[in-house]
């Protein structure tokens, strides 16, 4: 069973959030804290501070925009 995850990831330069979902988690916070990904190049380093398991991308993207709210 393929998973997906959501995941907030804390900016150590300005302490702001990000907020995603992947279905490969490690992938994903490497390719981030690299620079590979646009929109949090410029805020590294990041932490990850949370993740979830969903069963399918649209529960993952639907928990997404719910997290996006706060």
């Amino acid at each position: 069973m393929q998973f997906y995850y959501v995941y907030i990831l804390k900016s150590l330069k300005d302490n702001k959030f990000y907020t995603g979902y992947t279905k490969n988690l490690k992938l994903r916070f490497e390719q981030h804290n690299k620079g590979l990904v646009t929109s949090t190049k410029n805020r590294r380093p990041l932490e990850l501070i949370y993740f979830e398991g969903c069963i399918n991308q649209q529960d993952a993207t639907h928990r997404e925009k719910y997290l996006k709210t706060f």
